[in-house]
This record gives structure tokens, C-alpha cells and sequence, in this order.
């Protein structure tokens, strides 16, 4: 008899089981009883979970967005709706220790990378793209002369820098955050 309330539970287990499986390898290269075992549970639960691999990897994948998306609206709440303030909020959620930590860094460049052949990897990644572009290029708007350009500036900042600390052993997260407010304030330096 299954126990019951005991799938979220479960999952989520499985899900940053699989982060950090994924974090630790360094690359996609990781088995279902890898993962289940860092969970703490049989393989047979995960695949009975997830139905596979790729699903997992998906789960995974869908959990950062996710994490990362609340902990943009928690900051762009907070704001007065100032443009600037909410490009910063923007950026300071990119590289927040929650989504910033080493093995949340090296499952989202990895999936990244993975997106190239798996086409359900690259629908969430272009989900991700279109967001944080739109919210870039709406926090821009009235205070930069090209709000979209400079928006997809930004994104390719931040994602830049991703791929520097996920090559990286020493994953200076306020260096990122730094580089990438330093670099809005060029931009809306030039701006003016």
C-alpha cells in the first residue's frame, strides 16, 4: 500500500537529487540509480515517478525556472516600479543564492547545453529566453534609448556569466552580480 502525501515529497527529492547529481557530474552523464540513490530511494520509485531520464532531467529543468521565477517576482514586488530598480531586481534574482548556487549553475548549463537535441529542453529554455528578455525590455522602457537591444545585452551578460562560473571552481556570485549591474549602469549611462 503506498503511502500517502508521500509523492511531492518524492519528487522533489528526486528533482534536487538530480541538481546535484547533475551539478557534481558535470554533464548529463548520470544514471536513474544515481539520482535515486542521492534521493534516498530505488530506482523502481523513480522511474515509477518520472517515467525516465529525460523526464527527470525536464522535472529539473522545470524546478530552476521555476525557483528562479519566483525569486524574480518576490524582488520586482518589492519594487516601486521604477525601471532601473526593477532591471536591477531583474539581475540581483539572476544571481540570488538560490539560483546562483554551484550546483544549480552546472545543471542550468548543462540542460543549456542539452537543449541543442532535446527539443522539450529547448521549448523551457526559450520560455526562459522570452521571459527574462521581456521583463528586461518592459524594466527598460523610458529610460533607455534601445530598451529590447539593450535587454538582449543584459541576457547574454547574465547567461554569459553562468557559463564563466559553471567552467569555473571558485563561483564568485557578487563578482557576476557586480559585472552585470556595472554593465546596466554603462547602458544607461550611454543612454542619456
Amino acid at each position: 500500500m503506498p503511502k500517502v502525501g508521500m509523492e511531492p515529497i518524492r519528487r522533489s527529492a528526486l528533482v534536487e537529487a538530480t541538481i546535484a547529481e547533475i551539478g557534481a557530474a558535470h554533464s548529463l552523464d548520470v544514471t536513474v540509480g544515481q539520482i535515486a540513490r542521492r534521493a534516498g530511494m530505488s530506482t523502481a520509485l523513480a522511474h515509477h515517478y518520472f517515467g525516465g531520464k529525460d523526464q527527470i532531467f525536464l522535472a529539473a529543468m522545470r524546478h530552476i525556472l521555476n525557483e528562479y521565477k519566483q525569486e524574480v517576482l518576490r524582488r520586482l514586488n518589492r519594487q516601486a516600479g521604477d525601471g532601473k530598480a526593477r532591471a536591477v531586481a531583474i539581475i540581483e534574482a539572476s544571481f540570488d543564492e538560490t539560483c546562483f548556487a554551484p550546483d544549480t549553475v552546472s545543471a542550468w548549463m548543462t540542460l543549456y547545453a542539452a537543449s541543442r537535441t532535446h527539443p522539450e529542453t529547448r521549448r523551457l529554455l526559450r520560455i526562459y529566453q522570452r521571459r527574462l528578455r521581456s521583463n528586461l525590455t518592459y524594466a527598460l522602457r523610458g529610460i533607455s534609448v534601445r530598451p529590447r537591444a539593450d535587454a538582449d545585452t543584459i541576457a547574454a551578460l547574465i547567461d554569459g556569466l553562468y557559463l564563466r562560473v559553471a567552467l569555473s571552481q571558485s563561483g564568485r556570485r557578487e563578482f557576476a552580480r557586480e559585472s552585470a549591474l556595472s554593465t546596466l549602469d554603462l547602458i544607461l549611462g550611454a543612454s542619456r
